[in-house]
């Protein structure tokens, strides 16, 4: 599961022109599921972004995490986050969950971050999405779950 996480200080999504979601400052997060994750990967990965110190404390110093500052999430699935790009032009997404696996594991996503009482927005799965937003900072980082499994294989 890769998630593409993005300090934002307001982001939207639109669908047939009309806004499904929208948040002020807070974390726009475009979530890609391989075939292989489960849940396992969802609890690692939500714990990890909830938890993220990329906020801004009084000193300016990165120190807050999204619930520090209570700051708003939308979710957006994001399949081809899951590309294969190494042999010629055109990425295949072969190795990209099904709907009927991924639906149900952004589902569990969606829930996961939920839980934490934030003002949380989503996209709709599968649907065209225009999805607009503010980068604050820029802060951009991307979080793989098959790191967690690489770092425990080292120990």
């Amino acid at each position: 599961m890769k998630v593409v996480i993005q300090r934002v200080s307001e982001a939207c999504v639109k669908v047939n022109g009309k806004i499904v979601g929208a948040i002020n400052n807070g974390l726009l997060l475009l979530v890609g599921i391989d075939e292989s994750d489960e849940k396992s990967d969802v609890d690692w990965l939500v714990q990890k972004i909830i938890n993220l110190r990329i906020f801004s404390d009084m000193d300016d110093k990165l120190n807050l995490s999204v619930q520090d500052i209570s700051g708003e999430i939308l979710c957006i699935s994001q399949f081809t986050l899951i590309a294969d790009y190494k042999k010629g032009n055109r990425p295949s997404f072969i190795k990209a969950a099904k709907p009927d696996k991924a639906i149900p594991l952004f589902d569990y996503f969606k829930q996961g971050i939920s839980k934490f009482g934030l003002k949380t927005e989503c996209g709709i799965f599968g649907a065209d999405m225009k999805v607009s937003l503010i980068n604050a900072g820029p802060v951009t980082i991307v979080m793989d779950s098959m790191e967690r499994t690489k770092s425990q294989d080292k120990r």
